[in-house]
């Protein structure tokens, strides 16, 4: 399953877009969704151009995902490379022109004007396969097979509008073509990959070494390589043997860490009879390994003959690469792997397979043996060639060297502990402080003495923690590094920033090395750089010491060089390099790449051609042959990934094919031994390389899981399938906002197991997070060439050989609404649904199962046969028009249902489809909930729907379900209801549906009444109801789950049902259908209230059977009625003004069909007719095909114009269709109300409220003011007080009267005033109140609460007729006297004069209260 929540305002497209089309107004709907059998949308536009395959398209891809055509090449193009370098988008491959604009093989697009252009006119006259866009530099290079203005590789200036060829002019030889230009991971040299040979300089042609190591005994189990791989010094204490024998003289393990004697007492461990054994190695310190020693033992009646070696801490069975001596051959092993008994063979090297690895101990089994039990008389760990350390105690002796690896030093160096990369191992490193500004030659220095055991050509990598863990990132500099290889040897001088934030590796030097002897040591020296990076951190910069590590390539190197990797004698002048070459774009040298280059230009990573070079036998390339390096990617590891068409035949990655990587110094062989095909492309995100290509899996294996395109993560070796991948070849990748976006010639995506699924045809998008496919946002049908970031952080273009496109891509349904610009925004289904589902041609069998794809699609209509599905019970009615074609997946119905339990407002969906839900296996198929705000799905629950769904309908927590479909172990046939909060089928006996001789039951509608209570009305092509003849239409008790027919009933079937009346208490039933007595009626009414048929017209007024009908606004002098004449030759659109049928004018082909009819309201206005308001229009939806505007599916009508709104197209590319418009709310007023801002409306409110409060104070001032003095006036002529001002009575205060104005205002327009009818009319003692009392709270005596919001001015006033109105949108009302309220629900107003609350009624439970007046109309 795919998913992806995405919300698209289509004025991003307005440039595309009719203006002219009306404005619907989708928000006073609720939520709506349009439904049907499509792959992509977009609005209609009249500026709508055809694709031409031929040629090659370029799109722009927003943040969104939706695609937006931007120009396409001539016939025959093709774009295959893009970069953005500023502003300016630059793409390039094979062609003559883009846009009607001239340009050969490469052209620049700039966003900002819209404009194409050619650049300049000397550019590469031949094709252009790579790009690469320098930001730093402002130059664009360009890569590919031509001879101008340089070979194979050119650079064009955009501020001097001029080409150039390259510092090294060139790349030749092989195809001399230039595939990939990308940079390594510091952006400052340029890797150049693709199928070309590079030559170097070599200084003499003397073999250094082409026999085993003299140092180490010779054994026939090793080779010359092997015996010059300085073993790992392990400590006595570091190895145990269990079970031991009991003989004394071998039961010590440590003995055979380097043996002291031959086979024997005292060097020799034998494990205990008659057991298998098992030897740890395990020194807890990180180490590098590249294989083992092992010698067996010849002690009587012992021998190992089998073994199995185990790493720690991965706890891998290592597979292990041997030369056989009995066969002179190259052999591999795993569990077991063989281990010689012939007394000659002293020794045995082993290497892993997967090259070096970081460890921190071996486990090695004796899993078989010979005599009475196992044993051996050697055990040694070997290196990759040779190593030291910074700290001498990490230098321990080797076995067979005369000296250990050795240090010296200059200034002051401190120790520190870091950490490797296996969780809970260290190294001791040295860190020493130097002053910024001290010279190179002034600063402290380090300097490594590594053993070396043998000559040959080696790659010399200097170690250096990076300075998170250390926190030393302010304080790091750059070294520079000085390698002096041997006597007659000339050294390297290598720059070296250590301001890495993770651990790195980095070349100092490779080539030949001499070994050690009593006159020579291999020396490295590390010192201060003479231009140090970095300003340091309180005037310090610091330098740090690691450790020094050797790969040996090859023991036959020269003096003048190495054939790096063969392991076959020779010599040679020249060093040749095949399909890689890196160039610093700091280097100023003018040099020729097409000629024999000085060893000066070489850099460390040129070793990787070098390698390649015999690894692929360059020696026999030619320009026609196909191998070539495609992909290149650089790890912050240092890790080098290189991806092609190849196979590696020799060197330590020998076998690898396809792809491979380059580590330490050597190429290193992937899991599996690479790829089972090419691979055209990389992208890495972290640790995760993406590799696309045309494969289905890695070398070694053969069950397909990696097909097209594939994860390979950088730590664990380990390849990752996306899914089940694609279809068909990968040719580019990209990655944006977390996604992955995969482009190539590819109809779908694949389940794990192979299976086709989702539709993407051609462009898919991964996310990473959640790890499956999730909607691309777009829809294209092409072959695609090129994905590649653009001008802007989330902006992508897209190109290919484009069939079809719409800017939105969804599989059969999107969410529509109003956006602040008036034009709808798109909101596409997030999930992915797949086409795998039940054939409804094999209803009876519900396990019988048949997959329908797009490109072969077949539908339910395929496997029945029309006469039989469309058998009449009365032969005079002519037959109903086929049914829109459904191929899988179509979305054919939806309805809305409000979850009890979270309040989310979720949309039920229907059709002919399947999925998968997002952590099962267990494929949904026919019916779906959908969460818009997650973009996710879940099915039901239980048996699944095994045909296709038509219609549905939600009735609070119940759904019905309708189509042509069973259900596993339940009695329905085309219709069964689901209860969506117990989240079960309803499997209560309700009696099925049957058909007539055996004719399928189709189920198109299931409605409800707002007049009839409990009923659900039920229509299709049906003869009964379980034994009740119910005929076409039929009713169902939803207490009781009986069927009951609708008055007499009546004959044929039923395509579409509306309703008229106030109440709708009318039905309208349309089809091909006839009256109980055989009147032909393709438009029926049904009184509920006296249970009788009549029909609209009669049978001549309508040229056909009616496939849609709408009713306007409950009018029944005001009916839409579409449909297909009899003879299938013409469409029609009738009008029915409550006593005769009128044709519509209408140009609507006879190809036409529509599937449903509905009013919408606008937003706006249209000019007034007799037939349609001017506030409203009659969406017409289906496959709509008119001389005016072609194709569409759906097109508004306003009574006298046509105007298509929405087009849509398949996943073959071909026209799709829409279904079905639904919606949240059941009713709604097509009256246009203008509300203001909900917070302007407040500030309203409390700007009148504070006015009043002010006006009221000021009264009740001037009122106690006057009290006051006539209460002097009264005590002084002696007359008797009374009432409220006797003083017998606790007088009122100013502020008290106040309060009680205070109050009257707030109950008056506030929403959370107290309208609690507990309290109303409530009587009081009329004494005097308690000290506690308030003399003006509402439940005093002195108070009159106000009865309704206008009351509360103005006091109490005569109470008006209500009026009827409708929720807009739900309201809580949890405050005290708020009336709660359900969107779509009916109320009675009571009093409305107040502009921001009304008070009103729930006629359904007699509950009075306030509610916000945005809320109704």
């Amino acid at each position: 399953m795919m998913v992806l929540t995405m919300v698209f305002p289509l004025f991003l497209f307005l440039s595309l877009v009719d203006a002219s089309l009306p404005l619907v107004d989708f928000d006073r709907m609720g939520k709506v969704g349009i439904a049907g059998a499509f792959a992509g949308l977009d609005l209609f536009s009249n500026a709508t151009a055809a694709f031409d395959p031929t040629t090659s398209s370029l799109f722009v891809r927003a943040s969104n995902g939706s695609l937006q055509r931007l120009a396409s090449s001539n016939s025959g193009g093709r774009i295959s490379a893009g970069c953005s370098l500023s502003d300016v988008f630059y793409f390039a491959g094979s062609f003559s022109s883009i846009a009607g604009t001239p340009a050969s093989n490469i052209a620049s697009y700039t966003p900002s004007s819209g404009a194409f252009a050619a650049l300049g006119t000397n550019g590469p006259n031949g094709e252009v396969d790579a790009v690469y866009c320098d930001t730093k530099n402002t130059k664009l290079w360009v890569g590919g097979s031509f001879t101008s203005p340089g070979t194979s590789v050119a650079i064009w200036d955009p501020k001097a509008s001029s080409w150039s060829a390259p510092p090294f002019k060139g790349l030749a030889g092989a195809e001399g073509k230039v595939l990939s230009i990308t940079t390594n991971s510091s952006d400052s040299s340029l890797f150049f990959a693709g199928s070309f040979i590079t030559s170097f300089v070599g200084n003499g042609s003397t073999v250094l070494n082409d026999t085993n190591n003299p140092n180490v005994p010779f054994s026939a189990g090793a080779t010359p390589f092997t015996s010059s791989l300085v073993p790992v010094p392990i400590p006595a204490s570091a190895i145990t043997g269990s079970p031991s024998s009991t003989d004394a003289g071998f039961s010590n393990a440590s003995n055979i860490l380097c043996p002291a004697g031959p086979d024997g007492a005292g060097n020799t461990w034998l494990g205990a009879n008659a057991n298998t054994a098992e030897l740890t190695v395990r020194p807890f310190t990180f180490m590098t390994v590249s294989g083992v020693r092992l010698g067996n033992t010849f002690q009587p009646n012992h021998g190992t003959t089998g073994f199995v070696v185990t790493t720690i801490p991965d706890n891998t069975v290592q597979t292990l690469s041997y030369f056989d001596p009995t066969t002179n051959q190259n052999e591999t092993c795993s569990n077991p792997c063989p281990l010689l008994t012939d007394p000659s063979i002293l020794y045995q090297d082993f290497l892993f397979r997967s090259g070096s690895q970081s460890i921190t101990g071996v486990q090695i089994q004796l899993t078989e043996f010979t005599g009475a039990g196992p044993g051996l008389h050697i055990l040694q760990l070997l290196s990759s060639g040779a190593f030291a350390s910074s700290v001498r105690s990490q230098n321990g002796p080797s076995c067979f060297s005369f000296v250990p690896s050795n240090t010296s030093l200059t200034g002051t160096w401190v120790e520190k502990d870091v950490f490797t990369d296996i969780p809970g191992t260290q190294v001791k490193v040295l860190t020493s402080s130097v002053d910024v500004g001290t010279p190179s030659g002034k600063a402290p220095t380090f300097t490594w003495n590594p053993y070396v055991s043998a000559s040959g050509d080696y790659t010399m990598n200097i170690l250096i923690p990076g300075c998170t863990q250390l926190q030393d990132c302010a304080l790091r500099t750059s070294v520079k590094v000085t390698v002096f290889p041997g006597d007659k040897l000339d050294p390297w001088v290598t720059n070296v920033t250590q301001q890495n934030t993770d651990d790195s590796s980095t070349v100092i030097y490779q080539g030949p090395i001499l070994p050690t002897s009593p006159d020579f040591l291999t020396t490295v020296t590390m010192s201060l750089a003479d231009d140090p990076a970095g300003t340091g951190q309180n005037g310090k910069w610091e330098l740090v010491a690691d450790r020094i590590q050797l790969v040996l390539n090859s023991v036959n190197a020269t003096t003048g060089g190495s054939t790096n990797g063969s392991s076959s004698n020779g010599t040679s002048a020249t060093r040749n390099s095949f399909g890689f070459f890196e160039w610093p774009l700091a280097a100023t040298a003018n040099i020729d790449g097409t000629a024999t280059l000085a060893n000066t230009t070489e850099t460390a990573l040129d070793a990787i051609g070098l390698d390649l070079f015999t690894a692929v036998g360059g020696s026999s390339l030619t320009s026609s042959s196909t191998t070539a390096v495609a992909a290149v990617a650089h790890h912050p590891s240092s890790v080098i990934f290189l991806g092609g068409d190849f196979s590696l035949s020799s060197g330590g990655a020998s076998g690898s094919d396809n792809v491979v990587s380059f580590k330490d110094g050597a190429l290193v062989t992937l899991a599996g031994n690479g790829l089972n095909g090419p691979v055209t492309s990389f992208v890495l995100d972290g640790d995760s390389l993406f590799v696309g290509g045309s494969f289905t899996n890695t070398k070694s294996a053969s069950n397909g899981q990696l097909r097209g395109v594939a994860s390979y993560n950088v730590q664990t070796n380990q390849w990752t399938p996306l899914n089940g991948g694609v279809d068909g070849d990968v040719s580019s990748l990209s990655f944006v906002d977390g996604q992955l976006q995969v482009a190539g010639n590819f109809t779908s995506l694949l389940s794990p197991a192979g299976t086709p699924g989702a539709e993407a045809a051609g462009f898919a998008a991964w996310d990473v997070a959640s790890s499956q496919w999730v909607n691309s946002g777009g829809f294209v049908v092409g072959s695609m060439t090129l994905v590649v970031n653009g001008t802007s952080n989330d902006a992508q273009f897209v190109a290919g050989n484009v069939q079809a496109s719409q800017p939105f891509g969804a599989s059969g349904m999107v969410m529509l609404q109003n956006s602040k610009g008036d034009i709808p925004s798109v909101a596409p289904l997030g999930v992915a649904l797949e086409a795998d589902v039940s054939s409804a041609a094999n209803q009876n069998a519900p396990s019988s199962r048949k997959r329908s794809h797009s490109h072969r699609a077949s539908t339910w209509l395929s496997h029945v046969k029309l006469p039989i599905l469309f058998s009449r019970q009365t032969s005079t009615l002519a037959a109903l028009p086929a049914a829109l074609p459904a191929p899988a997946p179509a979305v054919l119905a939806g309805a809305f249902w409000t979850n009890s339990s979270s309040s989310a407002e979720l949309a039920v969906i229907g059709g002919n489809f399947s999925f998968f839900p997002s952590g099962s296996n267990a494929e949904a198929q026919g019916v779906a909930i959908y969460d818009p705000d997650t973009a996710t799905s879940i099915p039901l629950k239980g048996a699944q729907v095994n045909g296709t769904v038509r219609t549905l309908l939600v009735v609070d927590d119940v759904l019905y379900v309708g189509g042509e479909f069973t259900i596993s172990g339940m009695n329905a046939n085309g219709f069964a209801i689901y209860d969506l909060a117990a989240q079960q089928w309803d499997t209560s006996n309700i009696q099925a549906l049957q058909g007539s001789s055996g004719s399928p039951v189709v189920v198109r509608s299931i409605t409800a009444s707002t007049s009839k209570t409990n009923t659900v009305i039920v229509a299709g092509t049906f003869a009964q109801a379980g034994s009740l003849l119910c005929r076409a239409v039929c009713s169902l008790d939803t207490t009781s789950n009986q069927w009951n027919a609708l008055g007499s009933g009546i004959q044929g079937e039923v395509a579409s049902v509306a309703y008229a009346g106030s109440n709708q208490e009318f039905l309208i039933a349309s089809g091909s259908i006839a009256l109980s007595d055989s009147t032909p009626a393709n438009v029926a009414q049904f009184t509920f209230s006296n249970a009788s048929w009549v029909p609209l017209g009669s049978a001549s007024d309508l040229p056909g059977p009616v496939t849609a009908v709408e009713v306007n606004a409950g009018n029944s002098s005001s009916i839409f009625a579409a449909g297909r004449s009899t003879d299938a030759s013409s469409s029609f659109l009738s009008f029915w003004n409550g006593i005769s049928w009128t044709a519509l004018s209408s140009t609507l082909e006879s190809n036409t069909t529509v599937a449903q009819l509905t009013m919408v309201p606008l937003q706006d206005t249209h000019s007034a007719n007799s037939i349609i308001q001017s506030d409203r229009m009659l969406m017409i939806s289906g496959s709509l095909a008119d001389p005016s505007f072609g194709n569409a599916s759906s097109a508004l009508f306003d009574g006298q114009s046509f105007f298509p709104y929405i087009v849509s197209t398949s996943s073959t590319g071909s026209s799709g269709t829409v279904s079905s418009l639904f919606r949240s709310f059941a009713s709604f007023s097509f009256t246009q109300h203008h509300f203001l801002a909900t917070g302007i409306v407040i500030l309203i409110s409390i700007a009148i409220a504070a006015g009043v409060v002010f006006l009221l104070a000021l009264i009740g001032i001037l009122w106690t003011l006057f009290s006051r003095r006539d209460d002097k006036l009264n005590k002084l002529d002696g007359v008797e007080e009374e009432d409220d001002d006797s003083t017998h009575h606790r007088p009122s205060s100013l502020l008290e009267h106040i309060n009680a104005a205070t109050r009257t205002t707030i109950i008056g327009t506030s929403p959370f005033a107290a309208f609690s009818s507990s309290k109303e009319d409530k009587q009081r003692d009329t004494g005097s109140p308690t000290p506690d009392q308030d003399p003006f709270a509402p439940d005093a005596s002195n108070y009159m609460r106000a009865e309704t919001p206008s009351d509360a001015i103005g006091g109490v006033m005569t109470e008006e007729m209500s009026r009827p109105a409708q929720a807009r949108y739900s309201f809580d009302g949890t405050g005290e006297g708020e009336l709660p309220i359900s969107a779509g629900s009916a109320v009675e107003v009571l009093d409305d004069r107040d502009p921001a609350w009304w008070y009103a009624r729930d006629p359904q439970t007699g509950q009075e209260g306030v509610v916000p007046a945005a809320y109704l109309f």
